[in-house]
């Protein structure tokens, strides 16, 4: 491969605008960035034929189950499934097996992502209700953040006393990223939909059991504490308009608290139940058409300050039992967000320059993400290039993720990722992944 590229005749997104010109890559880094660059002898030039070259997705919650997981996905798999999907840089959840709760599980999962990731990686810190001193000693340059689940989540990771989490609002020296559902309302309407239904409880009844009111009062809590202790804090996956009062609209900058919503929560709404079933069961729950049009907006006004995936892989076999209770929760979505996401570029509720602020920019931001996130020269070649005039099909024979499947199979988005470069590598041609060593853990600017 070159160590040169220069990519021509594309719209560059950065910086909320749009500029026509190219692009030249040296080393891994963005060099130049002009109206008209000339190639060298040895440069490997693509023309971008006046597609949307952008900052690659920096993607702040994935679940890649490795370790102890495998069967559903790892790192290497669902690293390869984002970099088709416009994704270069992830941040993984703590919820493996063992959990990543111990600075040397931290230790460990670095080491998977350096041997095995197609994409660059960084990995949250879980907190459980006795680790306070880990996370006090915690190396800010090591983990993007620390996952606390103030709601249901899986092994010991439900953080529920009062003085755990004062504590680690208090002292916690990244940010602070919540899984917000208040557990006792989930399981007080679960109790009263097992009386109602017996053990035929139906789909439909997931977004009344985890409902909006039990997001509502454990995003409430969060926001106190975080405002009481001055902290960081990063609300994940937003589901509810009613959640929306708790966030300021407007730019990033400055801002101690902010909020995420995921792709599924813009496309998907409980009219789709019935035909999805057990593929459209996540947690929290997708909920009412007008929460997702509530959230659609509130990317535009800055009230939700980041577009992820919450990425979380599961057998087709698994999410096909018929059984509510035994169908777990979670969707495949690396290889679809971005495309997804344009999706509302096309129907026009959002511009360009605004997606690539929520999917890019404001990730690398809130997380101090060092040189990258931007067109900028000097900073990491993480780029995508987007034919905005191309359809996509989602079909399941090309999906990449190791459970087979994906939530949109049958729909046509209005764009196609022609290429993917991770660190000035080229890792996705438009049709499969290329392999490379170009990979790298990121780095944090605190």
């Amino acid at each position: 491969m070159s160590d040169e590229i220069l990519i021509c005749n594309a719209r560059l997104v950065s910086e909320r605008r749009v500029t026509e010109g190219d692009l030249l890559v040296r080393n891994g880094r963005i060099e130049k960035i002009g109206s008209s660059i000339e190639a060298g002898e040895h440069t490997k030039v693509h023309d971008a034929r006046g597609a949307l070259l952008m900052p690659g997705m920096i993607d702040d919650q994935v679940h890649f189950r490795e370790p102890g997981l495998t069967h559903k996905g790892c790192i290497a798999t669902e690293s390869r499934a984002a970099v088709a999907g416009g994704i270069t840089s992830f941040m993984e959840m703590p919820n493996t097996r063992p959990s990543t709760t111990t600075h040397e599980a931290l230790d460990d999962k670095l080491a998977i992502g350096a041997r095995s990731s197609a994409t660059n990686y960084g990995f949250f810190f879980g907190a459980t209700n006795d680790n306070i001193e880990a996370i006090r000693t915690l190396d800010p340059r090591k983990a993007c953040g620390v996952k606390v689940f103030m709601g249901s989540s899986t092994g010991n990771m439900l953080v529920d006393r009062e003085k755990t989490l004062e504590a680690i609002f208090r002292d916690c020296p990244v940010v602070i990223a919540t899984h917000c559902e208040s557990t006792p309302m989930i399981q007080s309407k679960l109790k009263e939909a097992m009386e109602k239904f017996g053990g035929e409880i139906p789909i439909e009844e997931h977004p009344n059991i985890r409902n909006r009111e039990a997001c509502l009062a454990s995003s409430t809590l969060a926001v106190e504490l975080a405002r009481r202790h001055q902290a960081q804090l990063h609300v994940l996956h937003i589901t509810t308009e009613d959640e929306l009062a708790l966030f300021e609209p407007g730019p990033i900058e400055g801002k101690s608290i902010t909020a995420e919503t995921c792709v599924h929560f813009l496309h998907f709404s409980a009219e789709d139940y019935p035909q999805l079933g057990n593929r459209i069961k996540c947690n929290p729950s997708i909920k009412l058409a007008s929460d997702r049009d509530a959230l659609r907006a509130a990317l535009r006004s800055g009230r939700i300050d980041i577009l992820a995936t919450d990425h979380a892989p599961h057998t087709a076999e698994e999410k096909a039992d018929p059984s509510y209770m035994k169908a777990p929760a979670g969707l495949p979505l690396v290889q679809d967000v971005v495309l997804a996401a344009m999706e509302l570029v096309h129907d026009g509720d959002l511009d360009v320059a605004e997606l690539v602020q929520v999917i890019a920019h404001n990730p690398a931001i809130r997380f101090d993400v060092a040189e990258r996130g931007y067109l900028r020269e000097g900073y990491r070649a993480d780029l995508v290039l987007i034919n905005d005039r191309a359809e996509h099909e989602v079909t399941a024979d090309r999906v990449l993720s190791r459970c087979g499947w994906s939530p949109f199979e049958g729909r046509t988005f209005r764009s196609r990722i022609e290429r993917t470069w991770v660190n000035g590598a080229l890792a996705w041609d438009g049709e499969r992944v290329i392999e490379h060593d170009r990979a790298m853990a990121l780095e944090y600017a605190r």
